[in-house]
């Protein structure tokens, strides 16, 4: 089973989701206010956070940065229906994914298991398979998803190892915002969804310029992004 920590105040919904994710072969601990989430987290024993937004002593925006100084762990924040501030910012601090409360159980099956396929790529890849991408300074180890930048690691977190990774492979050629959401996100785009924008804003920020100060990624105001070559 699949160690996932689920940080929520709200007891009944534990309860509820402890049975069920573990008939989906995930065996989940709960915990109920931030502080102790974001020990948790850090603890080394989980393989997942779900990560509500509203929790005493430490909300999830703050559990949230506090994991993602040291710790790359995937994280799914739950946000109250409707609230597109919250999505964003959890987005901006680094969340992969989110999920608007009341959500359907499967659906957060399907989000959970998709970010483990991401993480698991790499190693189930066919034999022969390119372990590196390079362009320009970047370096992306497809092993480990450690992305290389000047030689020097930039922390990315799965969801955005795996948007620039597609990003790159199609490099001088227009990525649609609904084909990145289903090669990255592995799910449809949905009216105002705007995760993969947020993945991509967070990537040029921690990617930042080519050598000589040109943009990596371009927006096509409408249509979706692609990675600038030569």
């Amino acid at each position: 089973m699949i160690d996932v920590l689920l940080v929520d105040d709200d007891l009944e919904l534990c309860e509820l989701l402890v049975e069920f994710l573990r008939t989906e072969s995930f065996q989940v601990s709960a915990v109920h206010n931030g502080v102790d989430g974001a020990e948790a987290a850090l603890s080394g024993q989980f393989s997942m956070v779900l990560l509500d937004v509203t929790l005493p002593r430490l909300n999830g925006f703050d559990v949230l940065r506090t994991i993602r100084h040291k710790s790359n762990i995937p994280v799914i924040m739950l946000t109250a229906r409707g609230d597109d501030v919250d999505r964003i910012v959890g987005l901006e601090i680094g969340a992969d994914d989110y999920l608007a409360k009341p959500f359907n159980h499967r659906e957060l099956v399907a989000r959970m298991k998709a970010i483990m396929r991401r993480m698991r790529m790499p190693e189930e890849g066919e034999r022969g398979r390119r372990r590196q991408l390079q362009i320009d300074d970047l370096v992306l180890n497809l092993a480990n998803h450690e992305v290389l930048r000047s030689g020097q690691a930039v922390d990315v977190t799965a969801t955005e190892f795996t948007v620039l990774k597609t990003l790159v492979e199609k490099a001088g050629e227009l990525v649609t915002r609904e084909e990145l959401t289903q090669l990255a996100l592995n799910r449809r785009l949905t009216l105002h969804d705007r995760a993969i924008d947020m993945h991509v804003s967070n990537l040029r920020r921690k990617i930042g310029s080519k050598p000589d100060n040109r943009p990596r990624l371009k927006t096509v105001r409408g249509a979706g992004y692609f990675y600038i070559v030569d």
